[in-house]
């Protein structure tokens, strides 16, 4: 539930703030970005980065 949850709000903040990644992963309370791409990719197969530019 909490996973669900945490991966809804980086998809908002990927799609409608100008926050890079770090800034998001921290504000999500991940301690490291690079933790926060890994849980993004584990649950969307697709990266961050990959997943802003979709829009």
């Amino acid at each position: 539930m909490i996973a669900g949850r945490l991966l809804h709000e980086s998809k908002i903040l990927l799609r409608h703030t100008e926050w890079n990644v770090s800034e998001i992963a921290y504000s999500l309370g991940f301690k490291e970005a690079t933790h926060f791409n890994d849980f993004f990719k584990k649950n969307m197969q697709i990266t961050p980065i990959r997943f802003r530019e979709m829009k």
